[in-house]
């Protein structure tokens, strides 16, 4: 059998929603969910509501994982194949843990040409975070990004939800990690 995974995996392979990574928590608060109830009563359709309803569910878990793609189903009452697919559709959403301080790099053609690969790999060696991953702190995590909306003015760098750039030089990256660690910038999820 022709499989992608390892050998060891190759035989028993898991299914999409068992690869991805659980949260301690397996409900959300009844704050969160009075909030995405009062959310989905403002649409024609519960559907509509999925988005904002997973923003909500990832801001209180930290991450998009399979116990808030479950709840958001649960509390809109619609079916859970459609909030999976809305979840790992969308790159907003994060399949598995991300750091106090999630930093996208944008490596897309006009950022790669001003320096975004170079500052994804200083970030990722000056941070001692694995591309994807997490430190083993948990304040930081590095992930490309396919684009942030700066081709102007790249390359991009977006920590959170704040978006850092007009040509991101190592001084300026160099501010905007001590403003991490200042808590100038707002942890993930708050």
């Amino acid at each position: 059998m022709n499989h992608p995974l390892p050998p060891e995996t190759s035989d028993r392979p898991l299914a999409p929603g068992q690869r991805l990574s659980r949260s301690a928590r397996k409900s959300l608060s009844p704050e969160t969910e009075g909030e995405i109830l009062a959310l989905a009563a403002k649409y024609p359709d519960k559907l509509a509501a999925t988005l904002p309803a997973l923003y909500l569910a990832q801001a209180e878990l930290g991450f998009a994982g399979l116990e808030a793609m479950k709840e958001v189903a649960r509390i809109l009452a619609i079916p859970e194949g459609h909030v999976f697919g809305v979840a790992t559709f969308y790159t907003m959403f994060h399949q598995k843990p991300v750091g106090k301080f999630h930093l996208q790099v944008c490596t897309n053609l006009c950022c790669a040409l001003r320096g975004g690969a170079q500052l994804f790999e200083q970030l990722c060696t000056r941070l001692a975070v694995q591309p994807g991953g997490v430190s083993l702190d948990g304040l930081w995590s590095v992930e490309e990004a396919e684009c942030l909306g700066s081709c102007g003015t790249g390359p991009c760098l977006q920590v959170n939800h704040e978006v850092y750039e007009e040509f991101l030089d190592e001084t300026r990256l160099d501010a905007v990690i001590e403003a991490c660690m200042r808590g100038a910038v707002p942890e993930w999820g708050k």
